[in-house]
């Protein structure tokens, strides 16, 4: 089996997978996608990868380079239907409503006036979000009437094309925190609770991370979205939740290029592990080979159980952390450390 991992820069996360590659004895090979150079007439050059993960920074060159890969016939995680899905904060909260997945209540606007109408109709205080983006960046809560005029205003004259789009959404009171479930195919493997005094939550923006006990709810309101955006096949996802008074759980959003390298130490779940061998258990190439002949011997526990982190990765990252090997990667790819 051969393994490529496409990415635009080597951050922690790309170098565990690496580590998790290289430890599990598989075939791998690193494709930077600023250097590609695709002929689409000739898939020769990559005839030989079994799959290829998705590691850019960059959707649209994500997704150009993931529609490219599988047309030539190579399996791509997450495909390009999961990058769409959950690239766009509008397909996927149109997912979650054709699914009946409870998720906060969400309008759209396409013009300025019609914009200030989405607002008034979800009630003050709203939540105006660009539909593509992450790390908690370029979120507005509007208290009142002005306030909404005036971002929509700002967003309508500076902002880039995408903020044509409004996409307005209720404020939900959620308790100083909120949820990130890791999710490999459809399984919730672990999950981390961010906590910050501030509405935004995320530890790019200063969240504190604690372990969240998977419960079944939790469970079974995951494996549920997981479906909504990837079908039957699975995806390696991170999914976001809040806990909405008197409602319950609710689906905020959907990411899938998951960053999990501050999560591991706190879970004691060795992610980026469950995420090759879940890889490696659902290729093409693994089924070809079929089940290994019985020798009589007891079975050995699954490889897709739980693997708790080992001492050794979490250890020596801490270590590479404070000794600052990994300051040039940080600086530059301003990455959620979540």
């Amino acid at each position: 089996m051969r393994i490529a991992l496409l990415h635009s820069r080597i951050r922690v996360e790309e170098r565990l997978l690496l580590d998790e590659l290289a430890s599990l004895g598989i075939d791998h090979e690193l494709i930077d996608v600023r250097e590609l150079v695709f002929d689409i007439h000739d898939a020769s050059r990559w005839t030989s990868l079994d799959a290829v993960i998705d590691r850019c920074i960059g959707q649209t060159q994500a997704l150009a380079a993931v529609r490219v890969f599988e047309r030539f016939g190579v399996r791509s995680v997450n495909p390009a239907s999961v990058i769409e899905a959950c690239g766009d904060k509008l397909t996927t909260s149109l997912l979650m409503a054709r699914h009946e997945i409870p998720t906060p209540r969400t309008c759209i606007a396409l013009d300025e006036a019609s914009a200030l109408a989405a607002v008034e109709r979800i009630g003050y205080p709203a939540v105006l979000k660009p539909t593509t983006g992450s790390w908690g960046r370029l979120l507005a809560r509007v208290n009142d009437r002005d306030a909404a005029e005036a971002v929509i205003e700002h967003k309508s004259t500076l902002g880039s094309v995408q903020h044509s789009v409004f996409y307005v959404q209720e404020y939900v009171p959620k308790p100083d925190r909120d949820l990130r479930v890791f999710v490999v195919g459809e399984e919730a493997i672990c999950g981390i609770v961010r906590h910050s005094a501030h509405w935004i939550t995320n530890t790019a923006r200063g969240g504190v991370a604690s372990v969240l006990e998977i419960t079944p709810e939790i469970r079974d309101l995951c494996a549920r979205a997981a479906r909504a955006v990837a079908g039957s096949g699975g995806a390696l996802l991170a999914i976001d939740l809040l806990e909405a008074p008197g409602r319950g759980l609710l689906v905020s959003e959907i990411n899938h290029t998951m960053e999990f390298r501050n999560s591991i130490a706190p879970t004691g779940v060795n992610i980026p592990r469950r995420m090759i061998e879940w890889v490696v258990a659902t290729s093409p190439a693994s089924a070809a080979r079929g089940p290994a002949p019985s020798t009589g011997a007891p079975s050995a526990p699954s490889t897709l159980t739980p693997v708790p982190a080992s001492p050794r990765s979490r250890a020596s990252l801490i270590e590479e952390l404070k000794l600052g090997h990994w300051a040039a990667f940080d600086a530059h790819s301003r990455t959620e450390v979540a």
